[in-house]
């Protein structure tokens, strides 16, 4: 969490605000990391999100039933949209109605002056507190139900994102789960970025935004602004490496051409004069990640080189990550002192952009007596890790998760009109009718891996 709170901190505008939701075993620990990453003095406030729950008498404690939620700030200058929910039918009897039909009270002023009177109609709902209690978790019927182990319920994000945000700003989830804060912000009108590690979440993410902008193509949004429906599906920082880190080590040692050591306990390979460290590949590299580097270099082999040329460096090592802290060199130089090193730090999400990892999907797509069909879809990686070649497949379908069709691509956005995501037992149709007014057609087909081919046809060709 550390290190994506500071990232997270890094991606916020000076009118930003962070929401970081945990449940009672750990977020003592999460509080005490929210103030060093964002200042004690940023901190806004701790939400109890107060919901149902099962209470059993057996339990030798008082029963939990809230989680916490807390919020910080970039700056002073964070934006904030004070929350109202409608008044309760207690206050509302207070009230009483004139001539006109309109509901007020008097309000007598205890320090003398006489009265004020207000309208119900005037005043704009009960300021929404701390305490959240008017939000159940979600039912296990409802429409927006996922089935994630870890799905909130649209209404806390929603009351999140309009109390921080504009209509049209950006909103980010870097743990999105089941997609709830990019379906909250969807429906909002704010723009939204969602991540995530695992795939399922991606693909629950992903089918459920495209329902929802389906649903929002039929009506007008709230207020001002507009919808953003349209959205994109990116595997980035060679996810597949990430998916598989205990493979990273061998595809990074062969992408990089490094010479493999069998029996070095310290070093994975040696490359131009170079000894090579791969680090932890699935999150940023740390100082705490040199320690078992630190604690293994033979120390009295690199004094006989020093005794030998003073003035030459006794080790000259690369350190290989996918993200690392800004002081990594300076820390190891700090850390093996008064041995002069040479280090040079291999961020491939940085320096080596265009390394490649992975083979591009192929598809044949044409347009046969008025329908658009796939004739052929090899999804190059999942070939590969099936051991299967392209002769050995027998139904593409088969190896497709779904099919998006755009029937007028602008060149810019996918915006499908054919949405083809098949039930737990069933396939892609592979053949769809192409409607007359039809243009410059995009097809997106994604595989089982959640890796995607996409191509154009134009109607008529």
């Amino acid at each position: 969490m550390y290190e994506r709170l500071v990232l997270a901190r890094e991606l916020l505008s000076k009118e930003g605000s962070i929401y970081v939701h945990c449940d009672w075993h750990k977020n003592h620990f999460i509080r005490m990391i929210l103030d060093e990453v964002f200042g004690a003095n940023n901190f806004r406030n701790e939400i109890i999100w107060s919901y149902f729950g099962f209470k059993r008498s057996t339990s030798r404690k008082f029963p939990q039933k809230h989680d916490t939620i807390f919020s910080y700030a970039r700056t002073e200058d964070y934006y904030w949209k004070v929350q109202f929910r409608p008044h309760g039918p207690d206050y509302i009897k207070r009230f009483k109605k004139d001539e006109n039909g309109r509901l007020y009270r008097d309000d007598v002023n205890p320090t003398g002056g006489g009265a004020r009177v207000i309208y119900l109609d005037e005043v704009e709902g009960d300021i929404i507190d701390s305490v959240w209690d008017d939000i159940p978790p979600v039912n296990p019927v409802a429409k927006e139900r996922q089935d994630y182990p870890t799905q909130k319920p649209e209404a806390l994000v929603e009351r999140i994102i309009k109390a921080s945000t504009r209509p049209g700003e950006l909103v980010f989830d870097c743990f999105m789960g089941s997609g709830t804060t990019q379906a909250a912000a969807m429906k909002c009108g704010r723009r939204f970025i969602g991540a995530d590690i695992n795939l399922g979440a991606v693909q629950t993410t992903t089918k459920r935004l495209l329902g929802i902008a389906n649903e929002l193509r039929q009506q007008p949004l709230d207020g001002d602004g507009k919808h953003f429906i349209g959205f994109e599906v990116y595997n980035v920082n060679h996810y597949d490496i990430f998916r598989n880190p205990v493979q990273a080590k061998e595809l990074l040692i062969e992408a990089l051409e490094v010479q493999k050591l069998e029996f070095s306990t310290v070093f994975d390979g040696e490359k131009d004069g170079r000894m090579v460290k791969i680090m932890p590949v699935n999150r940023i590299a740390t100082r705490a990640d040199l320690n078992e580097l630190i604690a293994g270099f033979d120390y009295k082999a690199w004094q006989r080189k020093q005794n030998e040329n003073p003035n030459r460096p006794v080790e000259k090592i690369s350190l290989v990550c996918m993200g690392h802290e800004p002081d990594l060199t300076a820390q190891l130089e700090l850390a093996t002192k008064p041995f002069k090193i040479d280090v040079e730090v291999v961020d491939i999400l940085r320096d080596k952009a265009n390394l490649e990892f992975k083979r591009d999907s192929e598809a044949k797509v044409a347009i046969k007596k008025g329908d658009l069909v796939i004739a052929k879809f090899y999804p190059m990686n999942l070939l590969q890790k099936l051991s299967l070649q392209k002769e050995s497949v027998e139904d593409w379908k088969e190896l497709a998760e779904s099919v998006l069709i755009d029937w007028n691509y602008d060149g810019a956005v996918l915006q499908p009109a054919v949405v083809d995501i098949p039930g737990k037992d069933d396939l892609v149709k592979g053949v769809y009718k192409v409607p007359d007014d039809a243009g410059t057609i995009r097809v997106k087909i994604t595989d089982l891996l959640s890796e995607s081919w996409e191509g154009t046809v134009s109607n008529g060709n």
